[in-house]
């Protein structure tokens, strides 16, 4: 990994951050990314709902246009 590019892991279900051991103990239910970096910036998309804060697909976000948002990162 270059520069200050790191991996965070996250919850898949509540979006928060969570420690390593808990994607050791829940591998499908954590989601882990990689930042930080020499990468352009907005070269990957996410996708959440507008009301719950939590990940969604790019269907679900197609399909739910109003309520989700797209995030570049």
């Amino acid at each position: 990994m270059a520069g200050n590019e790191h991996e965070v892991n996250r919850s898949a279900r509540s979006g928060r951050f969570v420690k390593e051991s808990t994607t050791e103990r829940d591998p499908q239910g954590t989601v882990t990314e990689t930042v930080g970096g020499d990468r352009e910036r907005g070269d990957r998309e996410v996708h959440r709902s507008t009301s719950t804060g939590k990940f969604v697909t790019e269907t679900t976000a197609d399909l739910h246009s109003s309520s989700t948002e797209t995030q570049k990162l």
